[in-house]
């Protein structure tokens, strides 16, 4: 079982893509070099990524505790530490009302590896609230807080599991409601849990990894979408 143990590596995002990317946003669909027109979204999309333009603005960074990088058209991450938790962010833009969906690729053979959706990211950006899913088929909706333990606000503050979430899948489609308090974790488009929590309601987003005891892991992300919720 992975351990409450926030150990954080902050992937700065890359300031000139960022501010560049976040003056797109004015837009309903961004344009973004290298994203294909027909990735599918909705009107109302404020952010899509299929990670094949390594200047789409993601923060990127390696170190002796992990990796974070454009690689083959996705965003892989890759722990080289145990009970490691570490994210990149597609630009410095508050949101509030959102739904995300992003593409989760099992590239390891750790049986326990955690990933998902950063949302609400404060100004101390080790303060957000976040949806991890595992490959062996648990989850939680959780809200990390600058020099306190995480707290996860499903199941009683522990992991719980669900019927809908395949163990040791190669691929998994992650999703995400944020908004007015309101956090709903879905899994292959099945909603998986719910919950209330207005410690934060709006901030940034954000896409993580967070490694278990043992050899190192690695997941990458592909064809993310950040819809305003309706």
């Amino acid at each position: 079982m992975l351990k409450k143990i926030h150990a954080t590596a902050i992937v700065p995002v890359v300031l000139l893509a960022a501010v560049s990317l976040a003056c797109s946003l004015m837009s309903s669909v961004p344009s973004i070099p290298g994203i294909p027109d027909d990735l599918p979204v909705a009107e109302s999309s404020l952010l899509k990524d299929d990670f094949s333009d390594s200047s789409s603005g993601w923060g990127t960074g390696t170190d002796s505790d992990s990796a974070v990088e454009y690689e083959d058209g996705v965003l892989r991450m890759t722990s080289f530490r145990e009970f490691y938790f570490t994210w990149s962010t597609p630009n410095e833009e508050n949101y509030d009302g959102v739904h995300l969906e992003v593409t989760v690729n099992n590239e390891s053979p750790d049986k326990r590896l955690g990933f998902g959706i950063i949302c609400n990211q404060q100004v101390v950006d080790s303060s957000f609230h976040y949806f991890v899913v595992t490959n062996d088929g648990e989850y939680a909706i959780a809200r990390a807080q600058i020099a306190l333990e995480d707290v996860f606000l499903t199941n009683d503050d522990d992991w719980a599991t669900s019927v809908a979430i395949p163990a040791d899948a190669s691929e998994y489609r992650v999703g995400a409601d944020c908004g007015q308090g309101e956090l709903t974790l879905y899994v292959n488009g099945v909603e998986i849990d719910s919950v209330s929590d207005l410690t934060f309601t709006e901030g940034g987003v954000g896409l993580f990894l967070w490694s278990d005891e043992g050899p190192s892991g690695a997941i990458s992300y592909d064809d993310f979408i950040m819809t305003e919720l309706e």
